[in-house]
């Protein structure tokens, strides 16, 4: 494939406005968000805030569940699939079935007084780097600028519209009703303000308003309408809160927010959010060339966004797209998921339809963890905290369907949960409903932040309750076969269906492998995180008998591995996008490249009998199998699942598709990349351990490893010639590096790595076979530089 370097690797650039809500531009503040068509006669923003979801919590927990869950078991342990499911369905269920939805808070509409006439020149940008969108274009002679800013430090969405026409520009600005609420009205000097709820009391109170501050020209209201006559500069302030934040104070605080804005100079506003922003985005620096020359040869060709993806889909090289996605990514989770706001759900926070697949929830048997998956790796850790505000909300409900769908202690949650944080048994589907182990899987993201950054009293005080809560529960839930193995059941291999000898096909079962995987996992971090903590020996020694008894990952007779305990006639969708049963390999660690070399064998085979029956169709659901082969270390197959993700599973503005639109797929890709270049979950930080070969030169700084270290790396012609270290706590760090080639007579290429500290005047050599051992000390920096050489006979 031919190599041409496109752009800007911060980017989205595109020459004509968004027809739709997948070409329009996400910007947001964590809490508000806004889809920029750029339109320029009349522009439309189509407007989100991330509480607004129709109805409230519900109580829907099936107080029959619980006496007929013993002839549920006994029906699967006798093979009777029909029967068990049918009971399950009437017995299990919850009323009502569905949670609500997340809904649009409405649009921001600028009608422009002239329209006619036409446009040229016309750019419309998003820079991931500043966080800034903006559009531009020349009419009548004169040029036309808009910048678009969700601050999180105003709190606001800015609409900043400039002009060089000496007579200024005239427009109305109106907030577009939600089709079942009672409209807009004017609210004081150049105000209007817009509410609703999100069905009746029980929903959420909502207030919206925009402002027009113009440094020239006329303002005034007129109807529904904010007017601006002649204004050479203006900027609309636009505000949203809500009952869930403030409770009946909503209203004022919109006004309040709204005003000190307005009552602050735009280059202030502007400047302030550079700050907040630069501050999360520059942590990081990837780039896939080296030298000054080449980043300027990039430069002399800028190609629409829309254009890269076309050229990149008909086989044409783009590093700098690939830039781009994995910084869009990071932009993606600043921009949708921050301290005080709620946790990015399957559309982040943009979402247009008042009926939105899915209705747009957290969806907990992937999606919603995939959402988190870059934010430790990609020192964006801050970020991580609202999933954590979820799973504490969730906690009591979880509690109270564990005592009453199963008769257990403990915290449970299923495949779906919302605002509230609800944790019934949700929908019809016995493929995804009757699943016990969404509480399980979010916890241990709790457990991963403290491996990342080693805050005892975050995890004495906020992660382990959580976490020993949802063990407990599983504890009580599992029961034992004739076998003596410890089995969850009834559960599901989410969305997932098999074929029995008699022909049936099934999906409710004892036993299913992920069950298993996610389990040992929660097990395994609880008895660790009672080590670390000090306190109740018993029962730790419950988990670890109980650790005992749950079956590993096993192995078919065609190499694959097992996706249901019992056995099966056959899969019956062996192309299905979800690959459950690797949860072990990522993001699970029981599945290790170097400790059990035959169960990776065995996942590589999984992998490829999926990949054969067309699985990866979605874009998530490619994103997790790059992070399967990065964790394999095959960094051209995980490379050519990276390069299908961009290929067939984004849209024109660079979300995901799945389709529809669902951003879990952007933040899966995200973390893949970074899973190619560095890992950490095994005993070493392993460098650059997939890096594909069709980037052989780069540079990557800022990223985070488990054991709180920053690293920095710097390859040239496939092969790592520096990194840096820097430790987040005192203690050993082992450090791993191999580089998989061998010279042109087959010998091996050598690594010795050496390490120094020039504030220490430390120093340590490796062992000759690219592992480097060494004592670090917070807060220290060491370089470590790579020598090679050639092995003789191989």
């Amino acid at each position: 494939m031919d190599t041409v370097r496109y752009g800007s690797t911060t980017l989205l650039r595109y020459t004509t406005p968004a027809a739709s809500f997948n070409e329009a531009l996400p910007v947001g503040n964590g809490r508000l968000g806004g889809m920029v068509y750029g339109r320029a006669g009349e522009e439309r923003i189509s407007l989100n805030e991330d509480s607004v979801w129709y109805g409230g919590s519900l109580m829907a927990d099936s107080s029959g569940a619980r006496e007929r869950l013993p002839a549920i078991r006994d029906l699967l342990r006798q093979g009777r699939q029909q029967e068990a499911e049918h009971t399950a369905m009437m017995a299990m269920m919850s009323s009502p079935k569905y949670m609500h939805p997340y809904q649009p808070l409405g649009d921001l509409m600028i009608r422009m007084e002239d329209r006619s006439g036409a446009v040229m020149n016309y750019q419309r940008l998003l820079d991931v780097s500043t966080g800034i969108a903006s559009v531009s274009y020349w009419k009548d002679g004169c040029r036309y600028i808009r910048e678009y800013i969700a601050s999180a430090v105003a709190g606001v969405l800015l609409i900043r519209l400039e002009t060089e026409h000496p007579a200024g520009m005239s427009f109305g600005v109106h907030l577009m009703r939600r089709p079942f609420d009672g409209g807009s009205r004017p609210a004081g000097h150049a105000t209007v303000i817009m509410g609703g709820d999100g069905g009746g009391k029980e929903g959420v109170q909502f207030q919206a308003g925009v402002r027009a501050v113009a440094e020239t020209g006329r303002m005034e209201t007129i109807g529904d309408f904010v007017a601006v006559e002649g204004a050479r500069a203006v900027t609309l302030v636009v505000g949203a809160e809500t009952s869930f934040y403030h409770g009946e104070g909503y209203g004022q605080v919109c006004l309040e927010r709204i005003e000190a804005a307005a009552a602050t100079p735009y280059a202030e506003l502007k400047r302030a959010h550079a700050a907040e922003y630069g501050a999360r985005y520059h942590r990081m620096e990837f780039s896939l060339f080296s030298g000054k020359e080449e980043r300027e040869t990039r430069a002399e060709a800028e190609l629409p966004t829309d254009e890269r993806l076309r050229l990149y889909a008909a086989g044409r090289q783009d590093p700098g797209l690939e830039e781009l996605f994995f910084n869009y990514g990071r932009y993606l989770l600043i921009s949708c998921s921050r301290p005080g706001t709620q946790a990015a759900n399957l559309q982040g926070i943009w979402n247009e339809s008042y009926t939105p697949p899915w209705e747009s929830k957290y969806t907990i048997n992937i999606n919603t963890q995939m959402n988190y998956w870059p934010a430790e790796v990609c020192n964006l850790s801050e970020c991580h905290e609202p999933l954590f505000d979820l799973i504490e909300r969730m906690l009591p409900h979880g509690r109270a369907t564990a005592r009453t769908v199963y008769g257990c202690g403990g915290f449970v949650a299923h495949h779906n949960t919302n605002l509230w944080g609800n944790t019934h048994i949700e929908g019809v589907l016995s493929t995804s409903s009757i699943w016990p182990m969404g509480a399980a899987w979010l916890t241990l993201h709790m457990w991963e932040r403290y491996r990342f950054d080693n805050d005892e009293a975050f995890l004495r005080e906020r992660a382990y309750p959580c976490m020993r809560e949802a063990a407990l529960f599983l504890l009580e839930y599992m029961t034992e076969d004739d076998e003596g193995r410890l089995l969850t059941g009834p559960s599901i291999s989410p969305e997932n269906k098999f074929i029995l000898s008699s022909g049936q096909q099934g999906a409710l079962c004892m036993g299913p492998a992920m069950d298993g995987q996610i389990a040992a996992e929660l097990f395994r971090a609880c008895i660790r995180a009672e080590e670390v903590l000090g306190g109740d020996e018993a029962f730790r020694s419950r988990l670890k008998a109980a650790l005992g008894k749950i079956p590993p990952p096993a192995v078919n007779d065609n190499g694959t591995l097992k996706e249901w305990t019992h056995e099966i006639e056959a899969e019956a969708d062996p192309g299905h996008r979800h690959i459950s049963h690797l949860f072990a390999l990522y993001p699970g660690q029981s599945i290790d490249i170097h400790a059990q070399p035959e169960l990776a064998g065995a996942a590589r085979q999984t992998l490829m009998n999926r990949l054969a029956h067309g699985g990866g169709h979605t874009g998530w659901s490619r994103a997790w199998i790059i992070l399967f082969f990065a964790r394999l270390q095959e960094g051209k197959q995980a490379y050519d699942q990276f390069r299908q993700l961009l290929t067939s599973s984004v849209y024109p503005n660079l979300l995901d598709c799945h389709p529809p639109f669902q951003i879990d797929g952007n933040f899966g890709g995200t973390a893949a990349v970074a899973e190619l270049l560095l890992q950490s979950h095994g005993e070493a930080l392993e460098l650059l351990p997939a890096l594909p070969e069709v980037w052989p030169a780069g540079r990557i700084t800022g990223l985070r490893a488990r054991g709180g270290c920053t690293v920095d790396l710097e390859w040239r012609e496939g092969l790592l010639c520096k990194a840096r270290i820097t430790a987040g706590r005192d203690g050993p760090v082992a450090i791993r590096y191999r580089s998989g080639r061998v010279n042109s007579s087959g010998g091996a290429v050598r690594c010795c790595l050496h390490m120094s500290c020039k504030a220490e005047g430390q120093a340590a050599e490796g062992n000759g076979e690219g592992l480097l051992c060494f004592e670090a000390r917070k807060g220290e920096v060491y370089d470590v530089e790579i020598k090679l050489e050639v092995r003789k006979g191989g």
